[in-house]
């Protein structure tokens, strides 16, 4: 059964003096688990486009996260949805789980990035991701996306590790037990996350990251990525530094209207209290500059032109290719 035709519900807006209707355009979006932070920004960012998007009317509907939407969005049952970075460009060039059916997305913006930090034991004295060929180290919790991303990165930088798997709790725990020299871990922003910092409430930490040449041969072989340059304060002491990171946006197929997705787009970059309230990372952000440094794909014409409208000029890797 259709999703979409269950949800969306006719809108129509009449004016008093006339005779005809205004359809309102009745639009799904795909968030996450209800139980996750990100929900509760989709639920703002859903407000926030009721209330200042004229003539679209937008629900939020709780699912799977990154693949689910895609899934949904491919087969019409929803608009537009959250997607991560470097799953959303291996969907469009058919690649990784994609292989040979690559999907019709386009991306509309990125609300926050998520660099992938390689958290160290100070007492280490490890300085390059060479030296973690011979020590224990977890490339991220089991199963999810950062320790994924990680075994990739060694591989295209032909590095090697003596990886230890286990939960969140698990992890910290052998950390400070120095069973583990250390962790990649995604950081809030530009700041390490919270089990990092509790980690360096007990012991002295450091964050090894990616030399010039690595981040070269990221950047020429890895496009589902993206390699961010850090600023010193990640936590205290801890100086500036580079690292692969991927992002997490919205993106819609080619079948949103280019007059929707502008005027979406144009309301979520005008805002500039209600998302920052939903999620503290996106307080006081420039999305438009996070999209431009986390995006992977073309961005949707409608939110295209929102953004040279606005001054913005387009990386390639963000242009319709004709």
């Amino acid at each position: 059964m259709n999703i979409k035709k269950i949800a969306l519900a006719s809108v129509a807006i009449f004016a008093s003096s006339m005779a005809f209707t205004v359809q309102a355009e009745d639009l799904l979006i795909g968030s996450t688990s209800a139980s996750s932070s990100h929900y509760g920004y989709f639920v703002a960012v859903g407000k926030l486009i009721n209330e200042n998007a004229d003539d679209i009317k937008v629900t939020i509907v709780e699912t799977g996260a990154t693949m689910d939407n895609i899934s949904h969005i491919a087969r019409e049952r929803m608009d537009l949805g959250l997607v991560t970075t470097n799953v959303v460009q291996h969907a469009v060039a058919g690649t990784n789980k994609f292989e040979g059916n690559p999907q019709d997305l386009q991306l509309l913006w990125v609300y926050v990035g998520a660099p992938q930090n390689v958290v160290l034991r100070r007492d280490a004295n490890i300085d390059s991701l060479e030296k973690l060929s011979e020590v224990a180290f977890n490339p991220g919790i089991k199963g999810s996306a950062t320790e994924a991303t990680t075994e990739a990165v060694f591989k295209t930088l032909g590095l090697t590790g003596k990886f230890m798997r286990g939960s969140t709790a698990d992890i910290v725990g052998a950390v400070k037990d120095n069973r583990l020299v250390g962790y990649v871990k995604s950081g809030a922003g530009e700041k390490l996350d919270g089990s990092s910092l509790d980690i360096a409430a007990s012991i002295p930490i450091t964050v090894v990251g990616l030399s010039d040449a690595q981040k070269a041969t990221l950047k020429e072989k890895m496009p589902d990525i993206s390699v961010v340059d850090i600023p010193a304060g990640a936590a205290e002491g801890i100086p500036a530094y580079s690292t692969w990171s991927f992002g997490v946006g919205v993106a819609a197929s080619s079948k949103l209207s280019e007059d929707a997705a502008y005027k979406i787009v144009k309301a979520v970059m005008e805002d500039k209290t209600v998302q920052g309230e939903a999620m503290a990372s996106v307080k006081g952000a420039n999305l438009a500059e996070r999209t431009l440094k986390f995006g992977t794909i073309a961005l949707h014409p409608g939110a295209a032109r929102w953004f040279t409208e606005n001054g913005y000029t387009l990386p390639a890797k963000l242009q319709i290719t004709k």
